[in-house]
Order: structure tokens, then sequence, then C-alpha cells
């Protein structure tokens, strides 16, 4: 653990038992906050004005969230000049519902899609985020620094961004809950995407309570993304509503065997069963999970990344508009922004984006098998979840060989694809630890479930307890 460490306030479900640290809900320690920006890396930008004499809950936006002020650089040098002259729609819904926002946190740059061989956590505007034990383990991304500043009690929640585990992975690595909602429940404008198919945001926050309380502020409709207007009319945006702890007799939960094959992760498995069936549940193993489309996924981000990117550059104050003058700064500023890994991910989005007809395939295929896998699994098994684990343990960070080194010889298992593949809900919350380090619970539904999955949530995060 890092020596300044017990100077910062810790209120996260997961260390609350080892640590004995008040924390109060608006009240920042600016020391601490100076410690998690330059030590740990988590944090790229503070607003000094909103730190104190407010009764607003304070809050950290990750730093792809137009937030004015200050510099949107998705992690990246390219963007400093990016200073919006508004706010995102969900900051305006933040400022509307009793939340300022005191800083921007730092992410894997270009939220971990620039290189095929990047660092999770590490931006060449931030530096390389460190989890929230130190020991140069990594925070996971690309919301690292949005799950850090919750686990180190710096704020009760924050906001990260998912396209397919960035929300899930840094709250299950990092021991907090984070939920992924229904791609529409929360306007994308404002942020810079890499997929309008598959981008949200979402709340990351010490407990359901924290983070339905977040999502019920940043939701609503945006006439300016089209996905937040396909809600059903029965669709509320208040997520806090009848929020309480709920029977789970004779309900049925789906249990995914990602991790069946790890000692550690087997056991976490069993602690699932065993505390549904204990709380009158039923568990049923599902066997039958179809082969993951990982490269028509991948194609249709890729595909994606550059239109949608472009669209944002031409409406935002960023000097660079295209993907190819980002990329020429990246070659003439290589020595500090490439000075880890490459942009190879950038020129196959260039190369992907012209090849509209293998686009269309993709995401027919895409779509089809995620949804088809959550909504027969749910529909012909009665089922009221999918559950499983969310992500294996933190790792080391690997400066020379990236994630895909630094993993290769270490405990990995994970749920969340098909739901990011799909844009349907998926929460996180901490079960417990393996390899010492914390593991998530994963809990995901059909579309627009997000009330019934935060309820089922909060019930396990009771039962946990």
């Amino acid at each position: 653990m890092l020596p300044f460490i017990d100077k910062l306030k810790y209120c996260s479900a997961f260390f609350a038992p080892f640590i004995l640290l008040a924390c109060s809900q608006n009240t920042i320690d600016v020391n601490s906050l100076n410690d998690a920006k330059s030590n740990f890396h988590a944090i790229t930008h503070i607003y000094n004005d909103e730190l104190n004499g407010s009764d607003k809950f304070p809050i950290f936006i990750k730093d792809n969230i137009d937030s004015i002020d200050a510099p949107n650089t998705a992690g990246s040098l390219a963007l400093l000049n990016n200073v919006p002259s508004q706010d995102a729609f969900l900051v305006s819904q933040l400022k509307a519902n009793n939340y300022r926002v005191i800083g921007k946190t730092n992410l894997s740059e270009w939220a971990n899609f620039r290189s095929f061989d990047s660092i999770s956590g590490w931006s060449s505007y931030g530096g390389q985020t460190i989890h929230s034990l130190g020991n140069n383990f990594n925070p996971c991304g690309s919301s690292s620094g949005s799950a850090v500043v919750v686990a180190l009690g710096l704020v009760k929640a924050s906001i990260g961004s998912e396209t397919n585990g960035s929300i899930s992975c840094p709250a299950s690595v990092n021991g907090i809950v984070g939920i992924k909602p229904t791609v529409g429940v929360v306007s994308r404008t404002g942020i810079i995407p890499i997929s309008p198919t598959q981008d949200t945001a979402g709340p990351m926050a010490v407990d359901v309570t924290e983070a339905a309380k977040l999502l019920t502020a940043i939701a609503g409709v945006d006439n300016n993304d089209p996905a937040t207007l396909l809600r059903p009319d029965s669709f509320s945006d208040d997520f806090t509503k009848n929020l309480n702890k709920i029977s789970l007799k004779n309900k049925k939960f789906g249990l995914l065997p990602s991790g069946s094959n790890d000692p550690e992760a087997s056991l976490l498995l069993a602690k699932i069963s065993n505390l549904i069936t204990q709380a009158g549940g039923t568990i049923l193993e599902i066997n039958n999970v179809p082969a993951y489309p990982g490269e028509e996924e991948l194609f249709v981000l890729l595909y994606e990344f550059k239109h949608a990117l472009e669209e944002y550059l031409q409406n935002s104050n960023a000097e660079l508009k295209t993907l190819e003058t980002i990329m020429e700064f990246n070659e003439k500023n290589a020595a500090t922004v490439m000075q880890y890994f490459d942009q190879s991910i950038f020129m196959a989005s260039l190369e992907a984006s012209t090849d509209h007809a293998k686009y269309e395939n993709a995401l027919t295929k895409v779509l089809s098998v995620s949804r088809n896998f959550i909504d027969t699994s749910i529909d012909n098994h009665d089922l009221i979840a999918l559950i499983g684990l969310t992500r294996g343990p933190a790792w080391k960070i690997d400066s020379e060989n990236g994630d895909n080194g630094a993993l290769e010889n270490y405990p990995s298992w994970g749920n969340g694809g098909f739901a990011a593949m799909a844009g349907t809900p998926h929460i996180t919350i901490p079960l417990g630890k393996a390899y010492g380090l914390p593991i998530g619970l994963s809990i995901m539904g059909k579309a627009w479930s997000d009330h019934e999955m935060i309820q089922l949530a909060y019930t396990l995060e009771q039962l946990l307890k």
C-alpha cells in the first residue's frame, strides 16, 4: 500500500470493514484530492471553485464528457484545446439535480480504443492511473479514475462510460458498484464516442443506493440522442422509488459459468449459489452460452468510431477535426503520446470505415446473437436475471507488454460482453475476493429492465452484508 494512503477517507463498501474513517457527504479533503491527482493519477482536472461552500453533492465525471471551463480530452494531448462552450446533456442534468462537478477523472486514452496493445488506465494527458490499493495494480479501464476516486472515498459516486466493460471492469476490480444502463437511459450528447450502438454513461458508487440516486439524476430524454427516445412509455427515470430489499422466494437466476475452471473463482460462484438459495431463490446453470462474436463486434466499433468521433469533433471546439489529423498529431508527438503503445486501432478504424456492407452484416450478427442469448435465456427459463462473476482480479501494470502481456499468466474470467453488445443493463456489486483482490457480482437483464436489475442488485447487496 502506498505510504500516503492512510490520509485518504475511505468510504467504499469493500474497504469499510478494514479502515475506520468517516466520510461526510459534502466535505472535500483537498489534500486527499491532490494525492489522488499526483500519486494515483486518477484526476485530470479539479474545479477549485466547486470544492466547498455548497450543499450540493460533489461528483467527478470522466474526462471524455463535455464540461465547461475544462478541456475534454479523452486522455489525449491532441484534445487539450477542446474546451467546451456548453455542458454535456448529463452534466446539465447533474447540476439541475443537486450535484456539483468538482473534477474530471483520468481514463485509458481514447477509452482504450487507440491501440491493440494499450495499457488500461494510462493516458498521455493524465499518466498511469493506479489501483485504489496501490502496489502497481492496474485499476482496469477505461473508467479508471472514476472507479478509483470512489474506492478511495473522495466522493460517494462518479460518472463513468462504457462501450464494453469500461464501467463494470474498473468497478469490479476496485470493489465498488457500477451500473451500465440500457443504452438510451442516459444521453450521450457531449460525450466523446466510440460506438453509438454500444456507448453509454453510467454511475459508479459506494453502494447501490448512491448509484440509483445518480442514475436518477442523469437519466432523461434528449432530442439530440435518438436512443433516449426509444424508452417505453411506462419507463420511469426515478430509480430510487421503491428501492427495497425484496424476497427472492421462487425467483430463478441464470448463473453464467465463466470462472468455473479457476479454483478461487469457483468458490465465489458457489458463494453466489448459496446466497440465493438460502434466500429462497433458485439457481439454473447456463451452459449453452453461444460463441462470442468478437470479430464482428470489433468491426462494428472500428466502423462506427471514425464516423461518430468526427461528428463530435465537428461540433466541438477542438482544433483537430478528423481522425487523420489526430493520427498526424500522434506521430509528430510520438515521444510522449506513443511512448508505450501505437495507434493500431486508429489505423484499423480508417480502413474499416469505408466498408459499409461488411459493417451492416457485422452489426446484424452482433445484435442478433447478443439479444437472442439474453432474451431467450431469460424467457425460456423464466429467469429474473442472468448473474455471474464480473471480472477476474486486478493485474500488475506492465508498461512494456500492455494489458495483453500482463494478463497472459494471470487469472482471467468475466461476463458482460453480451450485455454490452445488446445494449442491455449490467450492474456489478462487490461480491468478495479472489487472490486477495476485489471481485464483483454481475446482474444482467433484458432491455429497459433497469429498475428490476437495480432492485435485485440492492437486495443481493443487503444479503451480502
